[in-house]
Order: C-alpha cells, then sequence, then structure tokens
C-alpha cells in the first residue's frame, strides 16, 4: 500500500466514525514513523487495521468493516480496504499507547492517525508468528528501523506472553536470519 492510499483509508475510516482521530495497530502503521518507500511487505498488503476510538463493544469496528472494509464496495473501487479492528486484537508490550506515533498529513485532510511504534509493531508481528508478519520483522530489522535491544525489552514487557512463545520470538533476535513463525 502506497502512502497515497493508506492516508486516504484513514481518511475515509474517520469519515465513517465521525471522529478525527483513529488508531492504527497493523503493519500499514509503519507510514507514522517511517518515509516512503516502506517495506515491500508494507506495499503488498490491501487492509488498514484500524481502531476506532471509544468502541468497548466493538459495534463501531463493524461499522467501519461494512462500510469501507474488505469485500465492500470501497475496496472493490480502490483496490485497498480498511478494516475494524480492537486494540486485543494485536498482543502488545505494556505502554504501546503511550508510544504511538502521530501521523497527519495533507492526504489524511486534518484527520490524525495514531500508528504503533515500530518496536511495538514488531513484537506485535512477531507474535502473531505469521509468513507475512515474518517478512516485515525481517524487513525492519535488515533495514535497521528496529533495534534488537529494545525489542527484546519490548518482549518482556508483553503481558500474558506465554514462555514458549516469548522464547520462540527472542531466540529469533539471537539467530540473524532466522523468523519468527510459528512451530
Amino acid at each position: 500500500m502506497k502512502r497515497e492510499h493508506f492516508d486516504h483509508a484513514v481518511r475515509a475510516a474517520a469519515a465513517v466514525l465521525g471522529v478525527d482521530e483513529v488508531i492504527v495497530i497493523g503493519s500499514q502503521a509503519v507510514h507514522g514513523s517511517l518515509d516512503e518507500p516502506v517495506p515491500e511487505a508494507v506495499q503488498r498488503s490491501v487492509e488498514v487495521d484500524v481502531v476506532p476510538p471509544e468502541d468497548p463493544d466493538g459495534h463501531l469496528a463493524d461499522l467501519v468493516d461494512g462500510s469501507i472494509g474488505e469485500a465492500s464496495l470501497f475496496h472493490e473501487t480502490f483496490g485497498f480496504y480498511a478494516q475494524g479492528v480492537s486494540a486485543t486484537t494485536a498482543v502488545l508490550p505494556d505502554g504501546w499507547r503511550e508510544r504511538l506515533v502521530r501521523y497527519c498529513s495533507p492526504g489524511t485532510n486534518g484527520v490524525t492517525a495514531w500508528c504503533l511504534e515500530l518496536h511495538d509493531l514488531w513484537v506485535a508481528k512477531a507474535v502473531a508468528g505469521r509468513t507475512k508478519d515474518a517478512e516485515l520483522c525481517d524487513a525492519l530489522l535488515a533495514d535497521g528501523h528496529v533495534d534488537p535491544g529494545t525489542l527484546r525489552e519490548r518482549v518482556s514487557a508483553v503481558p500474558g506472553l506465554g514462555d514458549e512463545v516469548r522464547r520462540r520470538v527472542l531466540s529469533w533476535l539471537e539467530r540473524p536470519g532466522a523468523r519468527p513463525g510459528r512451530g
């Protein structure tokens, strides 16, 4: 996804919700911290994971999905979409909300996207361990966008993370070229 598409999806999600701020927790959060070009793994993605503010029961996330989500007219028209999600969708280190990165550009038309900080994003993706997540983790490490020491601290700050998952993610940092994928 290019920056212009990210901006459009953020703008559209905010319009659907009637707000001027959203939180972005998926791979597209890199747009908050990195200039283009963003890693290839980010460019291949066609969705922006949007957490609506003040959505304890998830009905606003459902509104985003129904309006501009996967298989919607918006998706069909533009080739990308916004997925409404809960903050609990991702496994994140303590303090992640305080580290959100503010993103606002002329393309967002006054809407602010609060994007996961890159180390927090890396941890969430490494814990998820899917192939596409591992590719993003690889790219962020290889390009020097994240620091292994900070990543170790953040992994240690994930509440309730199982020992096996914690070991898997931390051992990946010890072996260059290894991946945090499952099993």
